[in-house]
């Protein structure tokens, strides 16, 4: 099992699977290196995508796992490879989003995201934005803080 940015070589599968975006931009994205796969020897089992809110926080658009591949590990996997890629690159905060239907948002707050505000768009669902610090004081402090909170 490998975790890697994706290539050309994926172009083909990615078009092919995720929807929400044009084969066009699936060829910018492959260009700037803003998608990550998990693959084993012979296919991927899911990808991840990204960009930057307003050019500066790097934003996780879409996180997305084979379905007989879900609530394996893989989806942390691809989230911990892209986090430590931010970081290396220098960025101390990441942020992303769910649907409020969507059990996603259970998901990512498990892995230490937090809510820090919502989208609401005429006939569409709440959409919960989350944020994580990859800076490990902050994470510490924010960790004692909810336990204080919480008793």
């Amino acid at each position: 099992m490998e975790v890697v940015f994706a290539d050309g070589k994926d172009y083909d599968y990615l078009v092919a699977n995720d929807h929400h975006v044009t084969p066009e931009m699936i060829r910018r994205k492959l260009e700037q290196n803003e998608i990550i796969v998990i693959r084993d020897d012979k296919q991927i089992l899911g990808w991840l995508r990204y960009g930057y809110l307003c050019d500066v926080i790097p934003y996780m658009n879409m996180l997305y796992i084979e379905e007989k591949y879900r609530r394996t590990g893989l989806g942390t996997r691809l989230v911990e490879f892209w986090e430590n890629e931010m970081k290396k690159s220098g960025y101390d905060k990441v942020m992303t989003s769910s649907d409020s239907p969507e059990q996603g948002q259970h998901f990512y707050r498990k892995l230490g995201y937090r809510d820090c505000g919502a989208l609401l768009l005429p006939d569409e669902p709440l959409e919960i934005i989350f944020l994580k610090s990859l800076n490990q004081n902050d994470r510490q402090s924010f960790m004692q803080n909810q336990r204080s909170v919480h008793g």
